[in-house]
Protein backbone atom coordinates (compact mmCIF):
# COMPACT_ATOMS: atom_id res chain seq x y z
CA UNK A 1 0.00 0.00 0.00
CA UNK A 2 1.33 3.76 -0.87
CA UNK A 3 1.57 6.59 1.78
CA UNK A 4 -1.11 9.21 1.25
CA UNK A 5 1.17 12.26 0.80
CA UNK A 6 -0.44 16.22 0.62
CA UNK A 7 1.64 18.99 -0.36
CA UNK A 8 0.68 22.29 0.07
CA UNK A 9 2.02 24.82 -2.71
CA UNK A 10 2.06 28.01 -4.01
CA UNK A 11 3.13 28.78 -7.99
CA UNK A 12 6.18 30.42 -8.53
CA UNK A 13 7.68 29.13 -5.05
CA UNK A 14 11.19 27.40 -5.81
CA UNK A 15 11.43 25.64 -2.55
CA UNK A 16 7.94 23.85 -3.70
CA UNK A 17 9.19 23.51 -6.86
CA UNK A 18 12.32 21.24 -5.35
CA UNK A 19 9.85 19.27 -2.96
CA UNK A 20 7.67 18.71 -5.90
CA UNK A 21 10.72 17.36 -7.81
CA UNK A 22 11.47 15.29 -5.23
CA UNK A 23 8.44 13.37 -5.08
CA UNK A 24 8.30 12.64 -8.54
CA UNK A 25 11.68 11.28 -8.99
CA UNK A 26 10.86 9.12 -6.05
CA UNK A 27 7.54 8.03 -8.58
CA UNK A 28 5.34 8.62 -6.03
CA UNK A 29 1.86 9.28 -6.58
CA UNK A 30 0.90 12.94 -4.46
CA UNK A 31 -1.84 15.48 -3.88
CA UNK A 32 -0.29 19.12 -5.11
CA UNK A 33 -2.99 21.50 -3.03
CA UNK A 34 -2.46 24.81 -4.51
CA UNK A 35 -2.41 27.53 -1.61
CA UNK A 36 -1.48 30.77 -2.81
CA UNK A 37 -1.83 33.52 0.57
CA UNK A 38 -4.87 34.32 1.56
CA UNK A 39 -6.52 31.38 0.45
CA UNK A 40 -8.82 28.69 1.78
CA UNK A 41 -6.04 25.93 1.15
CA UNK A 42 -3.36 28.20 2.77
CA UNK A 43 -5.29 28.95 5.92
CA UNK A 44 -6.13 24.72 6.33
CA UNK A 45 -2.34 24.52 5.51
CA UNK A 46 -1.27 26.92 8.39
CA UNK A 47 -3.98 25.58 10.78
CA UNK A 48 -2.22 21.89 9.82
CA UNK A 49 0.85 22.51 10.22
CA UNK A 50 1.48 25.94 12.66
CA UNK A 51 3.47 27.39 9.70
CA UNK A 52 2.51 30.13 7.34
CA UNK A 53 5.36 29.39 4.61
CA UNK A 54 4.96 26.64 1.63
CA UNK A 55 5.84 23.86 0.83
CA UNK A 56 4.21 22.18 3.72
CA UNK A 57 4.31 18.26 3.30
CA UNK A 58 1.88 15.88 4.82
CA UNK A 59 2.68 11.54 4.42
CA UNK A 60 -0.13 10.00 5.93
CA UNK A 61 -1.14 13.09 8.07
CA UNK A 62 1.99 13.51 9.83
CA UNK A 63 3.81 16.61 8.68
CA UNK A 64 7.30 16.60 7.76
CA UNK A 65 7.89 20.21 7.21
CA UNK A 66 8.89 22.13 4.50
CA UNK A 67 11.12 21.75 1.75
CA UNK A 68 14.58 21.85 3.67
CA UNK A 69 12.71 19.11 6.09
CA UNK A 70 12.11 17.33 3.08
CA UNK A 71 15.40 17.12 1.79
CA UNK A 72 17.11 16.34 5.19
CA UNK A 73 14.70 12.93 5.66
CA UNK A 74 15.82 12.17 2.53
CA UNK A 75 19.53 12.56 2.89
CA UNK A 76 19.22 10.52 6.04
CA UNK A 77 17.16 7.90 4.49
CA UNK A 78 14.28 8.31 6.31
CA UNK A 79 11.84 9.35 3.44
CA UNK A 80 11.44 6.16 1.12
CA UNK A 81 10.56 3.88 4.36
CA UNK A 82 7.46 6.42 4.91
CA UNK A 83 6.58 6.73 1.04
CA UNK A 84 6.69 2.73 0.81
CA UNK A 85 3.87 2.66 4.05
Amino acid sequence: MMATIEIYTQFGCPYCTRAVALLTAKGVRFQEIDAPGGSAAREASIQRSGRTSVPQIFIDGRHIGGCDELMALDRKGGLDPLLAA
